[in-house]
């Protein structure tokens, strides 16, 4: 029993490293160290203070999630550094739900395993939760703002060099291409068309890129690497056990349709659940196999990287326990809705 099970799970591991840590990861890792190193962080969190515009400050935050690739509990230094240092709370929470949520590692991922209809579907989401979550968060809770101080006019407002931006596009080809150009060939083929980008790319970024530069994004890199790539590859493994163990009829059962309850008890479920950064849309693959109607699953996509368990505490602990139980039950609430909406509707 326990030998079939770590078989299951071996399978599961193997099949993942083959067919998407080359294509995949390597650059998907790439672009996050890049966007952190070459992106100006002060342009973006100067606009994001308690004096900016709401709906200027909201979007900047919601779309800057996407830089940085982490799992919920490491979103949490980050949102409350922003916070302390003079950050809405609107902001902070917004950055809490679409760092884990919207990632541009999850996203590619997402695309590579349940298709680019669910990634529009999750991306969209996502973005209209960010703006509903930020709103109810400033309005409830503003008055903590008050004491913040505005940003200075002072600092640089420049985004991203010109040969950064292309490094970052190049990299950005490097993730599409493959699967858009070789939609009915061999793995092989694929690899290939990745490689030929992959050179342009260090011919570029070696002539255009200072090495400090260079050096620097690559151990940006690295971190993401060590932090997250352990975490992925364990929650592949427990996917294949899962999948080996779990009745199929408990899925088809409770979440096998798009019903409110169905897409509550995933949102519920996923809200309690820990997910390391790019396992859910392993899970929610293994889960829609088994009959998870596409609802609940865009539900758990949703609330299943951004909340745990552990997620609720700490958060309590950083921002106060009234703090986190409304987001807690807005993004439960948000989550179950986002799900009921693209099952029926969509």
């Amino acid at each position: 029993m326990i030998y079939d099970l770590l078989m299951a799970g071996m399978a599961s591991l193997v099949d993942y490293v083959v067919l998407h840590v080359l294509t995949c990861l390597i650059p998907a890792f790439l672009m996050a160290g890049g966007m952190v190193t070459f992106i100006n962080r002060e342009a973006v969190i100067v606009h994001l203070g308690s004096q900016a515009n709401l709906f200027k400050s909201f979007s900047l935050s919601a779309i800057g999630g996407s830089i940085l690739a982490a799992c919920s509990c490491t979103a949490i230094p980050v949102a409350s550094g922003l916070f302390f240092s003079g950050a809405g709370i609107g902001v902070a929470f917004i950055l809490l739900w679409a760092i884990p949520a919207v990632n541009v590692l999850a996203l590619v991922y997402t695309g590579s395993i349940l298709g680019l209809t669910m990634v529009a579907a999750r991306v969209i989401a996502v973005l209209v939760m960010a703006f509903v979550i930020g709103s109810v968060m400033h309005f409830i809770f503003h008055s903590r703002d008050e004491n913040t101080s505005p940003h200075s006019s002072q600092k640089n407002t420049s985004l991203i060099g010109l040969h950064e931006f292309v490094v970052l596009a190049l990299l950005l080809l490097s993730l599409l291409l493959p699967n858009f150009l070789v939609q009915d060939g061999s793995y092989g083929q694929k690899t290939a068309v990745w490689a030929v980008v992959m050179v342009i790319l260090g011919i570029y970024a070696w002539f255009k890129i200072p090495n400090d530069k260079l050096k620097q994004a690559l151990r940006e890199s690295w971190w993401f690497v060590r932090m997250i790539f352990p975490l992925l590859l364990l929650g592949v493994f427990l996917v294949g056990i899962i999948g080996d163990i779990l009745p199929e009829n408990w899925v088809t059962k409770w979440v096998g349709d798009n019903s409110l309850v169905s897409v509550f008890l995933a949102s519920f479920a996923g809200s309690l659940t820990y997910f390391a950064t790019l396992t859910e849309a392993p899970f929610v693959d293994t889960f829609m196999t088994m009959g998870m109607a596409k609802g609940p699953a865009l539900t758990l996509l949703l609330t299943g990287p951004a909340l745990s368990l552990p997620n609720w505490m700490a958060i309590a602990k950083v921002f106060g326990w009234k703090q986190s139980i409304v987001y807690v039950l807005v993004v439960i609430l948000l989550g179950s809705t986002a799900g009921w909406i693209y099952g029926n509707l969509i």
